[in-house]
């Protein structure tokens, strides 16, 4: 009885201390700075191995060095690592005697320098259904592991384009899987059908290239191995070619400048207050929008066992649909991580819900994917309406479409949701792993 009044006392302080705090420590001035310079055109749309990217880690390096953490390796906040990227050379495809024009051809998930395939060594050859969603076929086929000609309607042709133009410079892989046998699937825009053979040739440079993540940790008191992790990634698609065929930055305000930014003003907060059991890490992930790699190297170098809860924090730039002060959580229902924020929450003015989109299967498909797997509660907050968000990945995600008093009181919620577990008064239930 004596344990439940002092945990309950506790938390009633470490609520008060939060509403004395909060006002003054995570402002609209600091909160507009950090996303206006992360989403800037002097950070050309952060794409990963691009100039612009390392611009905003060392900003973010900045802040984390400003607001007093410690580097989480060493001494720097970059936490580096490598990754393969395969870029194309020439690519040659043969059907029926007639060489296919280079601009109708597009390579697909390939991971070897040289690739050699025809009718008698691969899966063959089939055809898009027009009436199916394009992606989502080409998702279901890379799962089959051959090689494989895939022929596509014209119908395509504008998704085909951009996915063509998108890999143009390369595509990144997993070093484990370099020149491992591939699976690639090569697209053919416009043909019909192959009536007798089909050749595929194709070449391409394999180069390692340098990736960092940027994270700095608040060490804990009498959990200090117990860690709680808040994240978002501060990669985007960098410079693209927008409608008009122009060069175009997407800047991606939203999509994460808003949950870095949240990140951030996080740690600014939990340092302030300096009352923290449990170890906090705060990280910035690299290289989210080409396969998560940045959150899959930060997951290798942790114990499992010892992540108590992850914040992944993406897009909570606009209202949710559930309106304002609200955000959902992805994957609510496999742990009670929602129910803990949501008991935390009470007597406020801010909720969390259960994501409105399991459609989308958000949940595996942001940075938190990988702790999740192995069995951490680990979870994505957004506000996003994914199903009908007009600027998501396109050159218009800019700091003018967001609105500035939903990220800030988004922010606020996460801080105060947490409190008893940064406390170390709650622990989230363990998400069942997934099998490999």
């Amino acid at each position: 009885m004596k344990k439940t009044i002092y945990t309950l006392f506790a938390l009633f302080l470490a609520q008060q201390t939060w509403a004395q705090n909060i006002d003054k420590i995570i402002t609209r001035p600091y909160v507009d700075r950090l996303i206006k310079t992360l989403s800037s055109d002097e950070m050309q749309g952060r794409a990963t191995f691009s100039p612009g990217i390392d611009k905003a880690a060392s900003f973010i390096e900045a802040e984390f060095k400003s607001i007093g953490l410690k580097p989480l390796e060493g001494n720097t906040f970059r936490q580096s690592f490598f990754q393969q990227k395969l870029k194309p050379l020439s690519t040659k495809v043969i059907i029926d005697g007639k060489e296919i024009e280079g601009a109708n051809v597009l390579v697909y998930g390939n991971t070897v320098e040289h690739l050699v395939f025809d009718k008698s060594n691969s899966g063959g050859w089939l055809k898009l259904d027009p009436e199916k969603p394009f992606m989502a076929q080409i998702r279901a086929l890379s799962k089959e592991n051959k090689k494989q000609l895939i022929l596509v309607d014209p119908k395509f042709a504008d998704i085909f384009k951009r996915i063509k133009d998108y890999l143009a410079g390369g595509a990144e892989i997993d070093e484990k899987k370099a020149n491992e046998p591939s699976s690639a699937l090569v697209l053919v825009m416009g043909e019909e059908t192959v009536a007798t053979d089909f050749k595929v040739e194709v070449k391409s440079k394999l180069e390692k290239l340098s990736l960092f993540n940027v994270a700095g940790v608040i060490p804990g008191k009498s959990k200090a191995k117990e860690l709680v992790v808040f994240s978002g990634h501060y990669d985007h698609l960098g410079i693209i070619k927008n409608n008009d065929g122009q060069d175009s930055i997407a800047n991606g305000a939203d999509d994460d400048a808003s949950g870095t930014t949240a990140m951030i003003a996080l740690a600014k907060y939990y340092k302030k207050l300096n009352n923290n059991e449990r170890t906090l890490i705060f990280v910035a992930f690299t290289a989210e929008e080409i396969g998560g790699f940045g959150a899959k190297h930060f997951s290798q170098k942790l114990n499992p066992d010892e992540v108590v809860a992850m914040f992944n924090i993406e897009m909570i730039g606009k209202d949710s649909k559930f309106g304002k002060n609200t955000a959902f959580i992805t994957g609510f229902d496999k742990s009670d991580f929602g129910k803990i924020l949501q008991k935390n929450l009470e007597g406020t003015e801010f909720t969390f819900h259960p994501d409105p989109y399991p459609q989308q299967n958000l949940f595996y498909r942001s940075d938190n994917a990988t702790l999740a797997a192995l069995g951490v509660p680990a979870h994505t907050i957004s506000t996003d309406q994914i199903d009908s968000d007009k600027f998501y990945h396109t050159v218009k995600d800019e700091y003018e479409t967001l609105d500035a008093d939903n990220i800030l009181s988004t922010i606020k919620g996460i801080a105060k949701s947490a409190i008893s577990i940064i406390k170390g008064i709650d622990t989230p239930t363990r998400i069942p792993k997934l099998s490999n």
